[in-house]
């Protein structure tokens, strides 16, 4: 797919024919590839992927897959970034998981560059 037409493309990843991209169900299984392109462009905190940067929604994610999204960081990294002193925990829930999206979006950019849709998958 050319930039443009990631930008442009607002149909969820999941279930395309080709693509071998798995969407970590700790982020939002509908997320598309003009969501990822604004992720790699401003990370989470730019208002790209809400769901990391909003404490509430943060906080339930880490309470459920924290274990999993700490995972991903160590299996990417050889270890997981510092967190900041003074933060909540709402802000640690935040640093880490838009650190870990913003990692698998960086991933999934580099499939999603290199993806061409098969036929009758594009618009």
């Amino acid at each position: 797919m050319t930039d443009e037409e990631i930008w442009n493309d607002d149909d969820p990843i999941q279930g395309r024919e080709g693509l071998s991209l798995d969407v970590p169900y700790w982020i939002e299984q509908d997320i598309a590839p003009s969501t990822v392109a604004a992720i790699v462009q401003g990370g989470c905190s730019s208002g790209a992927y809400m769901p990391a940067v909003t404490y509430h929604q943060a906080k339930e994610t880490m309470n459920e897959h924290g274990d999993d999204v700490l995972q991903f960081l160590e299996d990417y990294g050889d270890e997981l970034p510092t967190v900041p002193k003074g933060e909540s925990w709402g802000g640690i829930a935040c640093f880490f998981l838009s650190y870990a999206v913003e990692m698998w979006a960086l991933r999934a950019s580099d499939e999603l560059e290199m993806y061409e849709p098969e036929d009758g998958d594009e618009e």
